[in-house]
């Protein structure tokens, strides 16, 4: 067992991301989806379902890098600061994937939910093979410390950054798009707070993988290390064109999804130190429009938007901890 001392003046980028972890901290919870039905009642089936199924697929994503991806990058570490920053963003994970319930238990009902969260993404085969793909290299840190090489270590990390980075976004596109509009802007206030997330989470993790490449690994291990990122980086890359055509064609919005695609995975890239590889249109305005916070009132303080629920704090009693008649 070892203690950790976060009073000494190292680990000053460690300290910087977990604080800004903590500032970004959010819930669900505070969210008034609510506020989005007269928009869900206007939109058309095929639209409905397109909202529903990048939420479902979202979920599934978000909750294995919450169970495996980050506590096992994490587990491995060997710098105590990141380690916790880690853990955070794993922690964090679950709370994307707990937001998609919250809204979906406002705009669609009990059964339409088990459904989507249950049969349609366990038989959706690109996000299956997606996940597949990048689990290939988090399964390689199920193993004792003293067999999980600095190699495995790397690879594992450029696979939560092509995710987090990457892989998510076809998901992200249609709630900001529509949010770009004036339209669900509730849920799309939720999904510009994951999107905040994971782009500080693809930041650090990219910025502990390029260290560990050049300190930790040999030429040769950098040489395969090279091989095997541009190749699951192009597996992906397939994966989520097929993705995109089954899900966006119904809704004219193939192309565009795409050029959003291409743009993230050039931003993977660059959180791994590398120059962008994909050619691609400039991503929608609409979009950019949904991210972009000045399109919404904030709170200068807590920078939330004004779907956020007030707090309503109410002071402990010995009553709420009388748990006889639970």
């Amino acid at each position: 067992m070892k203690a950790i001392n976060w009073n000494r003046n190292d680990n000053q980028i460690a300290k910087v991301y977990w604080k800004q972890n903590i500032n970004q901290f959010w819930t669900e919870e505070a969210f008034k989806v609510s506020r989005d039905l007269s928009d869900w009642s206007k939109m058309t089936d095929d639209e409905r379902a397109v909202y529903v199924e990048v939420l479902s697929g979202l979920t599934g994503l978000d909750r294995e890098q919450g169970d495996n991806g980050m506590p096992l990058v994490a587990i491995h570490h060997d710098n105590m600061h990141e380690q916790a920053v880690f853990a955070w963003m794993g922690m964090m994970e679950h709370v994307h994937a707990k937001s998609y319930s919250h809204i979906f238990s406002t705009l669609i009902s009990s059964r339409e939910t088990d459904y989507y969260l249950g049969e349609w993404v366990d038989q959706q085969p690109e996000l299956q093979e997606k996940y597949r793909l990048i689990a290939y290299w988090y399964n390689q840190l199920y193993d004792k410390k003293e067999n999980v090489t600095p190699f495995k270590r790397y690879m594992a990390m450029c696979a939560s950054v092509f995710l987090e980075s990457f892989s998510f976004y076809s998901g992200f596109f249609y709630p900001v798009f529509l949010s770009g509009q004036g339209r669900m802007i509730a849920s799309g206030e939720i999904i510009r707070k994951i999107i905040q997330d994971e782009s500080i989470h693809g930041s650090f993790t990219g910025m502990v993988a390029q260290r560990l490449y050049r300190e930790d690994l040999t030429d040769e291990e950098r040489k395969q290390a090279d091989q095997q990122r541009e190749k699951l980086l192009d597996q992906l890359i397939e994966i989520e064109k097929t993705y995109t055509e089954k899900i966006y064609t119904k809704i004219g919005l193939t192309r565009e999804v795409m050029d959003y695609v291409y743009y993230n995975a050039n931003r993977a890239l660059q959180n791994l130190g590398y120059e962008d590889k994909y050619d691609h249109e400039p991503v929608s305005q609409i979009v950019l429009n949904g991210i972009d916070t000045g399109t919404i009132n904030h709170d200068f303080f807590s920078t939330k938007g004004d779907y956020v629920v007030p707090l309503n704090i109410e002071p402990l009693t010995d009553e709420d901890f009388n748990f006889d008649n639970v």
